[in-house]
């Protein structure tokens, strides 16, 4: 009986020692990228008629800018958003995302996951490029590209390779952990369009950032809960926004809307990565 207990107490032993490096080993470093060229800026817009359905941003004229953001975690990536397309008239990006890609070692193959915040064409153009990354997208979003009539607005071309079954896809219903371990969350957000979702990366060095995809375009929205006339729910897209901002508060988040120029300065600039 003591020689049993005693092989038992070496068993625990020993898988104890087994398991602590386990236990041990740190967490993946996660670090955020904004990609240099996503899409050509253009002259300063009104807003006013277009942006906003109560048409009170009065004579507001605001730089959009077209982004999109590589998260490595350990040895994987995911990239976010893909900008406008190389033919993509007066806004076509000069460099493409897969030429950036390579200015930080980066290949298409070692993408493991592509996040599209919404089918817009302007964070889109490009996904074609990652035809072995598992897609991930809103599930209302996904509806609508593999729709037989897609509707106007919605850029199903690119996703050719993963309608016809070449490629893997994972529609989000709800939120995402990408990885596993909540360092990197897709944040169901809904209202600009069915499935549309945001993005929240927790940094060692930075802190929490949140990345708004379209949830708002620009900060007088953000600051007023502004809502452009052309977002498929009014009601969806104001409680998105008040769910963003409780998260933004709750994680003491930075906050990053895509498309705002005076954004741009939130994160390093390109190759160099925020940690």
């Amino acid at each position: 009986m003591q020689r049993t207990l005693k092989l038992f107490a070496l068993g625990l032993c020993a898988n104890a020692l087994v398991a602590a490096p386990v236990l041990a080993q740190p967490a993946a470093e996660v670090t955020l990228t904004r990609l240099a060229d996503c899409g050509t800026q253009q002259a300063p817009t009104e807003v006013n008629l277009r942006f906003s359905d109560t048409y009170s941003l009065g004579s507001l004229k605001t730089q959009f800018v077209f982004s999109c953001y590589l998260i490595r975690h350990g040895d994987q990536y995911l990239l976010w958003d893909t900008g406008h397309s190389m033919t993509a008239p007066n806004v076509a990006p000069k460099t493409s995302v897969v030429d950036q890609l390579a200015q930080v070692g980066v290949k298409p193959e070692q993408i493991n996951f592509v996040g599209i915040s919404h089918y817009h064409a302007d964070h889109t153009g490009q996904v074609a490029s990652f035809p072995q990354s598992m897609l991930l997208i809103g599930a209302g979003d996904w509806n609508a590209i593999t729709n037989p009539k897609p509707a106007a607005g919605v850029n199903a071309p690119p996703f050719a390779n993963w309608i016809s079954g070449g490629g893997k896809v994972e529609p989000l219903p709800a939120d995402k952990d990408v990885f596993g371990d909540g360092s990197v969350m897709i944040l169901n957000t809904p209202g600009h369009t069915p499935g549309h979702h945001s993005l929240l990366v927790k940094l060692r060095e930075k802190g929490n950032v949140l990345i708004t995809g379209d949830l708002v375009h620009f900060h007088e929205n953000y600051d007023t809960n502004g809502v452009p006339w052309f977002n498929v729910s009014r009601a969806d897209t104001l409680a998105s926004i008040d769910r963003f901002k409780k998260l933004a508060a709750h994680f003491k988040a930075t906050v990053i809307i895509q498309h705002d120029s005076r954004d741009m300065g939130k994160l390093p600039a390109f190759p160099a990565a925020a940690k």
